[in-house]
């Protein structure tokens, strides 16, 4: 089976370049607007070698999994053009409610619990799935953006911060392919409903319904100190709003976030 856009993002004119294999689809992709390209475009491969992730942790795809980046070029801020994160994880797990539900019926397996996890990961029964990665370079007067999303679908890393798994541990029988055309229709709703950012209200309130331990215990590793607290809710701008012990509430830009028992571990 080969990579195919999905209906909606045909008709939605969205090009693709899939790759049988490739360093980085993120790199292909700003190489690309470098190039002249202005999309929007997918780049998409199910083998990736040299992809980078938080804090620069390697991003690898082993054969099966899905490395997919699209390109837009929008006359955005760079701060309004952050808060895209956040379409990308709704339409992520919107692909992977469909293609769970059409595995279980075609196999009989069950379906796993999916949540979204700030900044931009997807959750499956706790458990890391997939990364979303954002870079953006300017190109003219408008802004080229890259949002690049892994999923671990036959296999997921080990030895990460937060514990990480495959659709394939999950009993989700289904293919990189099946998955990608998915979100790629799923893409082009929830990256219409941001609209340029003028709708991360309603992308806000979607995501805030999906999120992951929402109201309870977090600790977020900033880079330079780790504050704890109770994970309150994400503001009009994407931070992420913690409830301190003594009852303030303080934003968080960026950070990594731990919950649960891997609290001590975001705390190291």
């Amino acid at each position: 089976m080969a990579f195919a856009l999905g209906p909606r993002a045909q008709a939605a004119g969205y090009k693709l370049a899939a790759l049988e294999r490739t360093g980085s689809t993120n790199a292909d992709a700003i190489e690309a607007a470098r190039a002249g390209e202005r999309g929007p475009i997918w780049f998409v491969t199910d083998e990736q070698t040299a992809g980078r992730g938080r804090r620069q942790r390697p991003w690898i795809a082993p054969k099966g999994n899905l490395a997919a980046s699209v390109l837009e070029v929008l006359d955005v801020a760079p701060a309004v053009a952050a808060t895209i994160g956040f379409a990308a994880g709704l339409a992520e797990e919107a692909a992977l409610e469909k293609v769970s539900l059409e595995a279980a019926l075609r196999f009989g397996e069950g379906r796993p619990r999916y949540a979204l996890k700030w900044p931009n990961d997807v959750l499956a029964n706790d458990k890391k799935l997939v990364g979303i990665g954002l870079e953006a370079e300017a190109v003219g007067e408008r802004l080229a953006i890259v949002v690049g999303i892994g999923t671990n679908i036959v296999a997921a890393p080990e030895g990460m911060p937060t514990p990480a798994v495959s659709l394939a541990a999950l009993g989700v029988q289904i293919s990189a392919e099946e998955l990608f055309s998915a979100l790629s229709d799923a893409w082009v709703e929830y990256r219409g409903i941001w609209d340029n950012g003028r709708g991360f209200g309603e992308i806000r309130k979607l995501w805030l319904e999906r999120a992951a331990r929402l109201g309870e215990p977090v600790a977020i590793n900033t880079g330079t100190k780790v504050l704890e607290g109770i994970f309150e809710t994400i503001d009009d701008t994407g931070c992420l709003i913690v409830r301190t012990a003594e009852g303030g509430l303080v934003p968080v830009a960026a950070g990594e976030v731990f919950f649960g028992e891997a609290r001590s571990a975001g705390a190291a």
